[in-house]
């Protein structure tokens, strides 16, 4: 027994000395399971092709003009497309919902500008969720083309239950800014993001830093992202304070640490729904090319809302 304790402490004595190193891991969030069998279909107008992939969640796999993309083609998890979960998130928590987010969904219908898609219902949320795709062409009056997306969410249990909308597109963290119309004051939690208040909106420019970082925000109805010569606009509902989930917002901002990717996030109204009952929310995108070297600017707020219209808080 002494010399087994002796050879013990001895092992001990000598593993203290040896240094393991630490493997590096990237600084992405986890993916809950695999994505399944890639199924894409995709809607064009004017110089813009939209790729959705039933296969995978109906995700946006990709928006483009010409040969320029505006969403992030990484292929870490949870780190690409563009996507769609339930609101309040503290009902899933993560990862997200497989049923919502990476399986299969049904096209249901295909046509030239138009596109149907459904999901399974949700095991754990009791939910299905609807997504409808349709590309709007040019028009003579110069007003530019556009996808308009209309997600509904389907209450398939016994139970009246509430539930926002709430889409979440990804984007590259590459000199890029983002806008959209707030107070300053209203952006919570204050300075996380070093916002600038200018042309009558808010913005701020893409930075680095070694954490995850999210604001929340009561906007008017739209969110921008320019990078790379493109801006994308995302219009949607306004909403007033009181009508987000608990603890949510109507525009959400989400960095990625590092130089990785960004989430540019928008939310619906926080809606009862009786057993059977769906809510539809709609959102429209639109991509336009800009100078390369655009910086915010009462022009460029003035080309946004040129292309949206004028939004008016209900």
């Amino acid at each position: 027994m002494m010399k087994q304790l002796m050879t013990f402490m001895a092992l001990t004595a000598v593993m203290g000395f040896i240094t393991i190193p630490a493997v590096a891991q990237p600084f992405q969030r986890p993916q809950s399971v695999p994505l399944g069998p890639s199924v894409e279909v995709q809607l064009k107008t004017g110089d813009l092709t939209m790729t959705i992939d039933a296969g995978r969640g109906g995700k946006i796999m990709s928006l483009k003009h010409g040969d320029k993309e505006v969403i992030s083609q990484s292929r870490f998890p949870e780190a690409f497309g563009s996507t769609f979960w339930t609101s309040p998130q503290k009902e899933w928590n993560w990862p997200p919902v497989n049923e919502f987010d990476k399986s299969a969904y049904k096209v249901e219908e295909k046509s030239e500008n138009k596109i149907v898609m459904s999901s399974e219902v949700s095991e754990k949320l009791k939910y299905r969720i609807r997504k409808e795709f349709v590309a709007i062409p040019p028009t003579k009056k110069g007003k530019v083309p556009c996808f308009s997306i209309t997600y509904s969410i389907v209450n398939e249990s016994s139970e009246t239950r509430q539930v926002a909308p709430w889409e979440i597109t990804r984007v590259t963290n590459e000199n890029g800014f983002i806008f959209f119309d707030a107070p300053i004051e209203s952006i919570t939690p204050a300075n996380l993001l070093p916002f600038k208040s200018e042309h009558g909106v808010v913005w701020y420019q893409t930075d680095e830093a070694n954490e995850n970082r999210k604001i929340n925000t009561d906007g008017k109805g739209w969110l921008a992202y320019c990078a790379n010569g493109l801006l994308l606009i995302k219009q949607f509902e306004d909403l007033n304070p009181s009508q987000p989930a608990p603890n949510e917002a109507e525009i959400q901002v989400y960095v990625n640490r590092g130089k990785s990717y960004i989430e540019l996030e928008s939310q619906g109204a926080y809606t009862t729904l009786k057993p059977g009952e769906k809510l539809s929310w709609t959102v429209k995108w639109y991509l336009v090319p800009v100078d390369e070297e655009s910086q915010p600017s009462a022009n460029l707020v003035k080309k946004i809302k040129s292309v949206i219209g004028k939004s008016k808080k209900k």
